[in-house]
């Protein structure tokens, strides 16, 4: 076939053919031959249990939807019968251990912040592996956390009153990062290394010293003037870094020029929801830059301020222990986040590979050249780590129940076999995100217990599917009422608890999900403290600055005490199977159902035009009231899924969702008119592939998989760009 590489039974995209051959394959140990027979042999074995998995969803929703179209119970122990009768609910094990070995410590025994971007995009990609370490002064003087009063507006160049008011916030922090016997840190005025210990100097001429002496690690410089103090708390590392000389270190009484803290500990490199894409030469970009990780290789030229940088993987950071040995002795600390990669579920297929002349499962695609890719790391083919311990670590989306996990396990188990590493060197990330993951989660971290490294939640797929599974149910409630009803109050609490009931802690990652708004870091200061008091031990922050404020959230709280007292025994199965339906259809005004709709309307058309037009999976979105929200591919599902079951329900008009997309398109267009990259949808809405794409997720939505959108997107992005180069 034109445009591929023949490889047995095999046909290659030629773009994806001559990346394995010339760049993934060389240096890992395996030779291409070897490799090909492996993978065809592979998805010989696999290909159909993938399709049958696929099969079982779609009966189990047709028989969900039958009860519900002929107005059974939809709460009680009826609806808990059929669940069961039909192995939607399916038995849980009594008492299920992880046994995961080989676990780095960001993960196992470290608590602290979780970016998640997308891996076609190198800069963002680069951004967050280096953001394991944060300037707190740069993240406080950029933010709202700090207010514009007084003369403190922050403008294009430095403001010595903003400053002042950085300085007296960061040396607040300080207090609860690195308590003192006496006074505050906002008092001091000197840091100095005397007898093997630090002595703090106050305005007063007093010294006092650490409440904890073993805070202090290291070091770098000279002891007698050091530059650079490096601490721990909680786990985390932080450094006061010293410079008298410096623009804001000579403002500082103590000589003070910054507060550098661990942050993202971790970060998943996605090639799923907030990735576009679509084809072969999509997806050779994606697995390049993950090679590019892998290798310590990825690097990006940028002008700034009329100058060309590059931006590449930091170094890992050393230092001068404490405690006087060996003179040769250094402590070392990665300079980088810790990266799993994130496959793509089992539901999409690429044309990237074709297998007996079809599509190949795109998920088992990803989990075979992202584990080959992985296999670099582990061969030290790179000037830099990123696992210690000799693990690749994969996140798997959206797999809905046990039995899907157990096929994921067993598709890890044959990739180790294929690309020659040892039993269990593939780690897994479970995403409970699926209802039918919620309600069976002990059993789904029972198929993969030897691999298991992470579980966590996520409202907007997690509502999604909760929306799609009981469309005919009923109409549901308001989206914004959705998070505050019982489901997922005891889908939250539910997850933690089971994770801690099977082991995780000490072992592996409990996360909470994104905070969406990245313009608003004072209110996520306030909301996102919940997530370690809940006992989570990691969850996602939408940029490098809001994982550095983040982290000052686990030196609040110690997650790993937090574990020791919640109650592992909560399974919250009844009120997650509370469907969260509209209590009073009746008592909604138009008014609201119409705000309702343009606001989701809103929402997907902003998405939307970006993912189809510009091939953009993941941004910044204006809403309606022009805020701007992070949005990806789970964000749309919730909110095309709101409105097909209003639909469904005779909430809302076909006639009213056209008028909406055609009222919200232009106010879309309008929003982005600054954007010289956009393709606008106007004038003429019927001819704008975007457009078409956000009218089919509303009026097909019922009908798609599971509610989920990248069927429709892959197929409208497809024609995109077929149009763009004149190839439709």
């Amino acid at each position: 076939m034109q445009g591929y590489i023949n490889r047995g039974k095999l046909l290659v995209a030629e773009i994806l053919d001559q990346f394995l051959n010339q760049q993934a394959l060389p240096g890992s140990e395996i030779e291409p031959a070897v490799f090909w027979r492996g993978f065809e042999s592979l998805l010989g074995d696999f290909v159909e249990p993938n399709r049958a998995l696929l099969t079982r969803r779609d009966d189990l929703q047709q028989r969900i939807d039958d009860y519900h179209r002929e107005g059974h119970p939809v709460s009680g122990q009826i609806y808990h019968d059929f669940l069961k009768k039909i192995g939607y609910l399916t038995e849980q094990p009594d008492d299920v251990q992880i046994t995961t070995t080989g676990v780095d410590a960001e993960i196992a025994r470290m608590a602290g912040p979780q970016l998640v971007v997308p891996i076609n995009n190198a800069r963002y990609a680069l951004n967050a592996v280096n953001a394991r370490w944060g300037s707190l002064y740069d993240a406080l003087y950029g933010t709202d956390l700090i207010g514009d009063d007084n003369g403190a507006e922050a403008g294009n160049g430095y403001n010595p009153a903003r400053g002042q008011k950085v300085i007296q916030a960061a040396r607040t922090w300080l207090d609860t990062l690195l308590p003192l016997k006496q006074g505050s840190h906002v008092n001091s005025t000197a840091y100095q290394i005397t007898d093997n210990a630090i002595r703090i100097v106050l305005d007063d001429s007093a010294h006092t010293e650490l409440v904890n002496p073993s805070q202090w690690l290291g070091y770098q410089g000279d002891r007698e003037n050091p530059h650079t103090l490096l601490f721990i708390h909680n786990g985390l590392h932080f450094e006061i870094q010293l410079d008298a000389s410096h623009p804001i270190g000579k403002s500082d009484p103590a000589g003070i020029k910054d507060i550098i803290v661990e942050a993202a500990l971790t970060t998943i490199m996605d090639c799923e929801d907030s990735v576009a894409a679509v084809d072969a030469e999509d997806k050779t970009l994606v697995y390049q830059n993950w090679l590019g990780l892998m290798k310590g290789h990825l690097q990006l030229e940028m002008e700034k301020n009329g100058r060309t940088i590059i931006r590449k993987m930091n170094d890992d950071r050393h230092y001068t222990p404490s405690q006087p040995g060996n003179p040769e002795d250094k402590l070392v600390l990665p300079g980088r986040s810790l990266m799993f990669v994130r496959n793509v579920g089992h539901l999409m297929h690429s044309d990237a590979i074709l297998y007996d002349g079809n599509p190949v499962p795109e998920g088992i695609m990803d989990g075979v050249i992202t584990a080959l890719i992985g296999k670099h790391d582990l061969l030290g083919n790179s000037r830099v780590k990123n696992s210690l311990k000799g693990s690749i670590y994969i996140v798997k989306p959206k797999m809905h129940g046990p039995q899907e996990v157990a096929f994921a396990n067993a598709l890890f188990d044959r990739i180790e076999r294929l690309i020659d590493v040892p039993a269990n060197t593939l780690k897994m990330g479970i995403m409970d995100e699926e209802r039918r993951t919620s309600v069976n989660l002990k059993a789904c971290i029972e198929a993969a217990k030897s691999r298991v490294v992470f579980i966590n939640t996520g409202f907007l797929d997690r509502t999604g599917d909760e929306i799609h599974t009981s469309m005919l149910a009923g109409p549901f409630a308001c989206k914004a009422d959705l998070k505050s009803l019982p489901w997922l109050l005891a889908y939250e609490k539910a997850n933690v608890a089971t994770g801690l009931k099977c082991g995780l802690s000490g072992k592996a990652q409990i996360g909470k999900g994104m905070w969406p708004i990245p313009d608003q870091m004072a209110n996520m200061m306030q909301s996102k403290l919940a997530h370690p008091n809940a006992g989570a031990s990691t969850a996602w922050v939408p940029s490098p600055t809001a994982a550095t404020l983040h982290a000052l959230h686990y030196h609040q709280v110690d997650v790993f005490d937090v574990q020791k007292k919640l109650d592992p025994m909560y399974d919250g199965l009844e009120d997650i199977l509370k469907i969260p339906l509209l209590s009073n259809p009746s008592a909604l005004s138009g008014a609201q159902i119409q705000r309702e709709l343009d606001n989701n309307v809103q929402g997907i058309l902003g998405y939307v035009v970006r993912w189809v037009h510009q091939g953009v999976g993941c941004s910044k979105v204006p809403d309606i009231n022009n805020v701007g929200l992070m949005e990806d591919r789970a964000t749309l599902r919730i909110s095309s899924q709101h409105i097909a079951n209003w639909l469904a329900h005779g909430l809302l008009s076909q006639q009213q969702v056209e008028e909406s997309l055609e009222r919200m398109a232009l106010l879309v267009d309008k929003q982005n008119e600054g954007d010289s990259d956009y393709i606008p949808m106007g004038p003429e809405l019927n001819e704008s592939i975007g457009f078409q794409a956000a009218r089919d997720l509303i009026l097909l939505g019922q009908e798609q998989p599971n509610g989920y959108t990248e069927p429709l997107l892959h197929a409208r992005r497809r024609e995109m760009k077929a149009h763009l180069t004149g190839n439709n």
